[in-house]
């Protein structure tokens, strides 16, 4: 955009020389003005006589907030004031500090007042309750600025030592919960410098003033550097203002500029030449900005903006500029049903992504006048209750929804397994055991990178990417791209480098048909798998030719998982009475054409999400849930017999027993019996760089609660991955066992089979007959081998190893045992009769006679070849 030389609006003497502040009430129908001398003025909206003095008020003013029915102003001499606008008098003091106040501000809600001063600590005081005091203390260096998020759930403090504290303010005491560092400079609290940050009134992200002039956007969800307003400014930044809508930014400077840019592409529409500049405030909804200088004067700027882009003012709320906005990659698979004919109010479509993006999001789609709307708070509608609006609901133009999303299914969001969204300007294309893939957005490009864990195999590489891939798969033989539509009317393509060839390496790709996206994609040793947005399923050989192409009943589409022949694809079914879509998953073996599991659901509880789909090394499907527990399939290759098998509750784990320990767990792999995982520490959901080191858990299905062990005073010195934290830290007083936690008398309360002495034991044996059913099915299924039927038999000693274990502690226990020791002897797998002689002379070492005769007689029927229940049937008097 081209930049102009604005229309100079004339001077005000508001205050004499020095530091100089102002702000519009949030109605706008006045404008406050603090200086250095004891008098605030206040100026009326639209009128251009002399302003309403307030006198006789603290000097040497240094901050200043104001709401509808008050304002606050804080002072050098440690005063903070409040001042009523009813009355246009002083009120009361808020608060007294013993060093300068630098800054005040009034949360969102008007019943806290932030204040900070040249203390190291940060005090929220009561405005209509001076006595409710809270403290921020946890910085420790003093605090220059702060700002209330829109929402005022969060505090953002700008500090001397360069370092931006993020505050929570949800719960009862403030908590700490992020340092963003390496964005503002170190300044001291009263350099006329700014190190301000100013949240976007979306509420997604905050701008802040750089050391080297430029103005960067910091997202909130994950604290990463998103745009830059850059080469604007040759001095330092003394003042930065959103406009209310956040379509535009002003900032000011020592160069004598005062700024207006264009959020969308960060360019400067507008240009002021104006020294001095230490505040600059917007009206609410007029074009009209006014701004104070050192030298004490007001300007009130009317068409602030200029006229040909003064319609960004009337914009409904624009969204922060990301790199890769989340929004903007809203999921394919959002359904809107068909209003039949038009609606009398539909709003006229903007020729803009951002106008795409209100109708995606617009949820008063089909309004009619004649629905039931209620009124009455009678429930006809979804979330009428709700008393506080969505994260996002605010970010467009808002609409009030006669049927809200009563009528629109829930739909699973699309996803490619081992992937992260974009963080900043980095992205996870691909993680698993073999390697991985990330990109870095370099505006105009991306540069990808392969990485390998065994580099005696394969080299790592990588190159610069001009088709902006954002999917990507990787095995021993290739990696895999896909990249979306371009805006021009690029296709889609879906990009194969094998690794190496017995011939000359020949990468190739495919365009997909024009419109159509990848949603998800799989890569196996013999096929190629993409499910797209055109409701298709499209399969291709490792060297580029299609053998299958199909619409799958299940739309729309959520991933795919693939392994050798086997090909697993799930998406949306039918809709439960809650609203979600029930997920379905279909199997199938392409090269035999075979169908193993048609469109059977996936187990999830109400309410969870499918976070990952893979393969296990045997090839077996797993599933990772949003509830941190993994799956596997059991009997898949059986049409109708599948069934969900949990191995791991992540809640469950000895090291989240205590529940001082807050992480999650990012799903890479199910292989060598065990869950390959990236632990994420606090809050986080997705890894990010530098790449964490992966940890492994061992199998345990879930059977009992941990429970934290008691503290002994002595330290005791323990190995294993439970001792030591990813990062190195000891996890001592963390870390918790539940086989040491259960004392006498809870073993002899609880059930015999989890105590602490047989519960490994009873893991032991579920695993392994997992392990074993799921080898014999693959046996029955392909042309098995002299080591794969060796493998099952030692599979199934162990679980009879396991159960005589079992038996022996049963033995021990007493002579009531006797008939679940008699069960555990008949869930053996042998029937050569060895084991059960044996487990005869365990009974006899017990001294267990009946035991042992009850167990020759299951030995007999079993060497004999009947069924063990035939002989309870015969007993049976109605049989």
């Amino acid at each position: 955009m081209t930049t102009l030389i604005a229309s100079r609006p004339r001077s005000r003497p508001a205050h004499p020389p020095g530091a100089t502040y102002c702000a519009y009430t949030p109605d706008g129908t006045r404008l406050v003005t603090v200086g250095s001398n004891n008098t605030t003025r206040l100026y009326k909206t639209g009128y251009e006589g002399e302003p309403t003095n307030i006198d006789d008020c603290q000097e040497q003013n240094l901050a200043l907030a104001t709401s509808n029915n008050y304002f606050v102003a804080g002072s050098e001499d440690g005063t903070v004031s409040l001042y009523s606008l009813d009355t246009n008098a002083f009120d009361r003091f808020l608060l007294r500090t013993s060093l300068p106040v630098r800054d005040v501000a009034i949360s969102p809600d008007h019943q806290w007042c932030a204040v900070a001063s040249d203390e190291l600590t940060v005090r929220l005081v009561g405005v209509h309750d001076n006595t409710q005091l809270r403290t921020l203390k946890e910085h420790g260096k003093p605090t220059k600025h702060l700002t209330f998020d829109p929402k005022g759930s969060l505090l953002a403090l700008s500090c001397t030592d360069g370092v931006i504290y993020i505050y929570s303010l949800t719960a009862e005491h403030p908590e700490l919960i992020r340092k963003v560092d390496g964005v503002i400079g170190r300044l001291e609290t009263e350099s006329e410098a700014s190190s301000r940050a100013v949240w976007h009134p979306d509420g997604r992200a905050f701008a802040a003033p750089t050391p080297t002039r430029d103005i960067q956007v910091i997202s909130k969800n994950d604290w990463e550097k998103q745009r830059v307003f850059k080469s604007g400014h040759d001095g330092d930044i003394t003042a930065l203002s959103w406009s209310p809508n956040g379509a535009l930014l002003a900032s000011a400077g020592k160069d004598k500029k005062l700024l207006i840019w264009s959020t969308k592409d960060q360019s400067v529409i507008a240009r002021y030449e104006y020294p001095n500049v230490t505040d600059i405030c917007w009206h609410p909804t007029k074009n009209l900005a006014s701004f104070t200088t050192s030298d004490g004067e007001l300007y009130i700027s009317p068409d602030f903006v200029p006229e040909q882009f003064a319609s960004l003012l009337r914009l409904p709320k624009q969204p922060a500029p990301f790199i890769h906005d989340p929004l903007t990659e809203l999921s394919n698979n959002t359904r809107r049903l068909e209003v039949s004919g038009p609606k009398p109010d539909a709003r006229p479509r903007r020729d803009s992504v951002d106008a795409d993006l209100d109708d995606l999001l617009d949820e008063n789609y089909g309004d009619d006048d004649d629905f039931v709307v209620d009124d009455d708070g009678a429930g006809y509608t979804l979330n009428a209750g709700r008393k506080r609006p969505a994260e996002d609901d605010a970010i467009y133009e808002s609409h009030t929804a006669k049927r809200g999303n009563f009528v629109q299914p829930q739909h699973h969001p699309s996803f490619q397994p081992g992937s992260t969204p974009w963080r900043g300007n980095r992205k996870y294309l691909c993680l698993n055991l073999i390697g991985f893939v990330w990109t870095v957005d370099q505006d105009s490009h991306n540069t990808v990178t392969v990485e390998f864990y065994d580099h005696e195999f394969h080299r790592d590489f990588h190159f610069t990417d001009t088709f902006l891939y954002d999917k990507a798969c990787l095995n021993d033989k290739g990696s895999l791209f896909s990249c979306p539509p371009k805006e021009d009317g690029s296709p889609a393509v879906v990009f194969y480098r094998p690794h190496e060839t017995w011939t000359q390496r020949n990468d190739w790709r495919i365009q997909l048909p024009k419109g159509e996206a990848v949603l998800a994609m799989s890569l196996s040793d013999s096929y190629i798998t993409v499910t797209t947005t055109g409701n298709y399923v499209r399969i291709y050989t490792l060297f580029g030719i299609p053998v299958r192409v199909y619409r799958p009943k299940s739309t729309p589409m959520v991933t795919c998982a693939s392994w050798r022949d086997y090909v697993l694809t799930m998406g949306n079914g039918p809709v439960g009475a809650d609203g979600m879509s029930r997920l379905l998953y279909t199997i199938e073996n392409i090269k035999r054409d075979e169908v193993c599991q048609n469109e059977d659901t996936v187990a999830l509880p109400e309410g969870a999400t499918v976070k990952s789909v893979f393969f296990s090394d045997n090839g077996d499907p797993c599933i990772y849930d949003s509830t941190g527990t993994l799956l596997t399939l059991l009997h898949w290759r059986r049409p109708s017999r599948a069934v969900w098998v949990p191995l791991l509750d992540t809640r469950l784990l000895p090291r989240l027993a205590s529940g001082r320990k807050k992480e999650s767990y990012f799903p890479i792999a199910v292989a060598d019996h065990k869950f390959h995982c990236i632990i994420l520490k606090g809050g986080d959901q997705y890894p990010y760089f530098p790449r964490p080191l992966l940890s492994e858990f061992d199998f345990a299905v879930p059977l009992t609660s941990a429970k934290p062990k008691k503290q002994s005073k002595k330290k005791k010195t323990r190995s294993g991955d439970d001792s030591m934290d990813v990062d190195g830290e000891d996890e001592e007083d963390n870390d918790f066992s539940a086989s040491e936690a259960d004392d006498s008398d809870s073993e002899n309360n609880a059930d015999p089979l989890t105590t602490k002495e047989s519960l490994p034991l009873t893991q032991s044996f579920l695993l392994s007959s997992l392990r074993a059913a799921q080898l014999s099915d693959m046996l029955e299924s392909s042309r098995s081998t002299a080591s794969q039927r060796a493998a099952l038999a030692r599979l199934e000693l162990d679980i009879d190893k396991t159960l005589l274990q079992l038996l022996a502690i049963e033995c021990r226990e007493g002579e009531d045992r006797g008939m679940r020791a008699l069960e555990v002897v008949k869930l053996m797998k042998d029937r050569t009769g060895r084991m059960i002689e044996a487990a005869g002379k365990v009974a006899e070492r017990y001294g267990r006679r009946i035991l042992g005769e009850k167990i020759r007689e299951v030995g007999e029927r079993r060497v004999a070849g009947e069924d063990e229940s035939e002989g309870e049937e015969e007993e049976d008097p109605f049989a």
